[in-house]
């Protein structure tokens, strides 16, 4: 059984950085695609950034390119996304996904298979 747990979320003030983990278990991920979403209030969850775990390549939202990057380590079975300049509109809940087959990077949540309970990254002004 899949499993997928955020962790590092908190309350940082604008311009900060958080680094934010997804521990996955249950699977070998090495044909996954492992993805960042977020969903702030009222609005629709949306994609952040996806990595491809074997090779590495990774896909980000213009919203956050630049700021924010997604990495793996193959050996704690786990991934980061490590937030810099943050910016109050980044405040959200944040969940990590997992896709089984796909070999671009999906960017709606329809397309990923498994998903973390999520983590709240709040940005004060």
């Amino acid at each position: 059984q899949v499993q997928l747990v955020e962790s590092g979320g908190g309350l940082v003030q604008a311009g900060g950085s958080l680094r934010l983990s997804c521990a996955a278990s249950g699977r070998t991920f090495s044909s996954y695609t492992m993805g960042w979403f977020r969903q702030a209030p009222g609005k629709e969850r949306e994609f952040v950034a996806a990595i491809k775990w074997s090779a590495g390549n990774t896909d980000y939202a213009d919203s956050i390119k630049g700021r924010f990057t997604i990495s793996r380590d193959n050996a704690k079975n786990t991934v980061y996304l490590q937030m810099s300049a943050l910016k109050p509109e980044d405040t959200a809940i944040y969940y990590c996904a997992a896709d089984m087959s796909r070999i671009y990077y999906p960017r709606t949540m329809y397309e990923y298979d498994y998903w973390g309970q999520g983590t709240q990254v709040t940005v004060s002004s």
